[in-house]
C-alpha cells in the first residue's frame, strides 16, 4: 500500500487528478449505477454514458468504459453482455435490440460503433427511421482490440483475439486470430498457431 502511495505521489499532477477521477467513479459504479445495470462486477469503472439503458446491460468486473459512450437496446429484450477487463474508450455508440457479447479482455478505442441491428428502407418516401429493424447477432471475441473509429455492423461474429484496423468497415464471420482492415473490412493477416506469427495473407 505504501509502495503504492509512493508511485501515485511521484506522477504528474495530471495523473493524480485522474486517479482521484478513476476512485470516485468507482465508488459511483459500485453504489449507484450497480443498482440499475443487470449485473455489475468488482472494481467497474463506469464514467458518465452519454445515454445508455443500464438495465439491460451486464458489465463484468474489472470494466473501465470512458465517457461519453452510448449504450443503448433499442428493444425491451435486449442485452449487452460486456466481459471482465474489457476497455472502452470515449463516445463508443452500442446498440442492440437482441443479445450482443463483448467478450473479455477486449479492447475497445474510441468512437468505434457496434450493433446488431440494421435499418430497413423498404418504403421509399418514409423515413428510414420509422421503418423496421432487423437484429442479427453480433459477437466479439476475448482478448479483441478494436482500433479508432471501426464500424462493426449486424451479423459480426469476431473470434479470439482478432484485431481490427482503424475505421474498417466490418460484416461477416471471422476466425480467432484475424487481422480486419478496410472497407469493406477482409483478412489481411491471420495467426498460424504452427509458427507462432500471423502470417499476411495472399493479395493483401
Amino acid at each position: 500500500m505504501l509502495a503504492r502511495l509512493m508511485r501515485l505521489w511521484n506522477q504528474p499532477l495530471s495523473r493524480k487528478l485522474q486517479y482521484c477521477t478513476f476512485q470516485w467513479a468507482k465508488l459511483k459504479t459500485r453504489y449507484i449505477y450497480s443498482w440499475r445495470l443487470r449485473s455489475c462486477g468488482e472494481d467497474s469503472i463506469v464514467l458518465r454514458p452519454l445515454f445508455w439503458t443500464p438495465e439491460g446491460v451486464s458489465i463484468g468486473s474489472n470494466v473501465l468504459i470512458w465517457p461519453g459512450c452510448r449504450i443503448e437496446g433499442i428493444e425491451a429484450a435486449a442485452h449487452i453482455s460486456i466481459g471482465d477487463g474489457v476497455t472502452m474508450q470515449q463516445n463508443c455508440h452500442i446498440t442492440a435490440g437482441g443479445n450482443l457479447l463483448i467478450g473479455a479482455g477486449s479492447t475497445i478505442l474510441f468512437d468505434v460503433m457496434i450493433t446488431d441491428v440494421d435499418h430497413r428502407y423498404e418504403e421509399f418516401g418514409r423515413r428510414i427511421i420509422d421503418q423496421p429493424v432487423d437484429v442479427v447477432s453480433t459477437q466479439i471475441g476475448c482478448n479483441c482490440f478494436i482500433g479508432s473509429g471501426a464500424r462493426i455492423l449486424a451479423g459480426t461474429t469476431l473470434g479470439e483475439s482478432c484485431v481490427v484496423g482503424a475505421n474498417a468497415v466490418v460484416r461477416g464471420k471471422f476466425p480467432a486470430g484475424a487481422v480486419i482492415a478496410g472497407v469493406p473490412g477482409r483478412t489481411v493477416k491471420q495467426y498460424d498457431a504452427a509458427v507462432r506469427s500471423w502470417v499476411k495473407m495472399e493479395g493483401t
